[in-house]
């Protein structure tokens, strides 16, 4: 009973982190939208968190599927092929946050950087061929996930011990033993380079900002409290968005291997991994409306135009 009332609790806290997340990501891309027609162009920064925002929405509007199946029984269609189509999608956009926060971070500690020869053509590149890299992420992404339309089936027999749960009603069979060590190995190069992109990124970020921090204060000693650079506040926006993702991936890491230790259907178990893997996609748009300068702008503005507009 306690299992069971506990089970419920957290899938109550899912649906509502879904809900939220949901709403802030939709929120976050339509704010982006109205920059880039206000400017009349899009930066690079602003296009890979488009493309963030977009990737979290479809990761939680399958993760609300996962919660309340129900949901999209509208869509009419066999258990098998969503069971197969909802896991695989939702294990490439989950690769693709991976991708998309890394370039991200790659992006801004380039921008940051002090300017010579060599880092002015990776910038160059980098803002110049950003569609090319978000298509290869995807091609990476779609490929390395391949496997799990194999071996995602459906069941219904709860007693089933050699399967591996990932929903109430859906699990991945048995793999051959070279098949699954194929596609580890390669998930597990994917995310050690691009977590350790990132973090060495961010590293470098953070030694910028406290050579900045340090000269600031050498020049303003007269003022308590030096207003910081719009690059400093994206800096320090992208280095919170950075430290989210990593603590949210290990402690995922560690529910994970905790559940393919014990290779069972354990509802509470699953419903807390589901709840931690979802955390980043649910507080990134809420870190970027609220820390982001020109986002608080435009968020003030709408807010007293839409004010003046009522009470006229």
């Amino acid at each position: 009973m306690n299992t069971i009332y506990t089970h419920v609790i957290i899938k109550s806290i899912c649906s509502f982190q879904t809900g939220i997340g949901i709403s802030a990501n939709i929120f976050l891309l339509l704010l982006h939208i109205c920059m880039a027609i206000q400017d009349c162009r899009v930066k690079p920064t602003e296009l890979i968190t488009c493309h963030l925002s977009l990737i979290h929405i479809v990761m939680l509007l399958i993760a609300l599927n996962f919660v309340s199946p129900e949901f999209f029984e509208l869509l009419n269609l066999q258990n098998k092929f969503k069971c197969k189509a909802l896991f695989y999608i939702h294990r490439v956009m989950r690769g693709l946050s991976i991708c998309s926060t890394c370039f991200l971070s790659v992006l801004q500690a380039v921008t940051i950087s002090p300017s010579n020869d060599w880092l002015v053509k990776i910038k160059h590149i980098l803002t110049n061929y950003i569609i090319h890299v978000l298509l290869f992420f995807w091609s990476l992404n779609l490929s390395f996930n391949s496997d799990v339309i194999l071996y995602t089936v459906v069941y219904s027999n709860m007693s089933q011990r050699n399967l591996l749960s990932v929903s109430e009603y859906c699990s991945l069979a048995p793999r051959n033993s070279t098949v699954n060590k194929v596609f580890f190995t390669l998930a597990l190069f994917r995310d050690v380079f691009f977590v350790g992109v990132m973090l060495l990124s961010s590293a470098y970020m953070v030694l910028l900002l406290f050579r900045h921090r340090r000269r600031s204060l050498h020049l303003h000693r007269t003022s308590l409290s030096p207003r910081s650079s719009p690059e400093q506040r994206a800096t320090q926006t992208i280095l919170l968005l950075v430290s989210c993702f990593v603590i949210t991936y290990w402690m995922n890491l560690v529910i994970s291997s905790f559940s393919t230790l014990l290779w069972m259907y354990n509802p509470v178990l699953l419903s807390v991994q589901k709840f931690v893997l979802n955390i980043y996609a649910a507080v990134c748009p809420v870190i970027q409306i609220a820390f982001h300068n020109r986002i608080s702008d435009t968020v003030q503005n709408m807010y007293w135009k839409c004010h003046q507009l009522l009470t006229i």
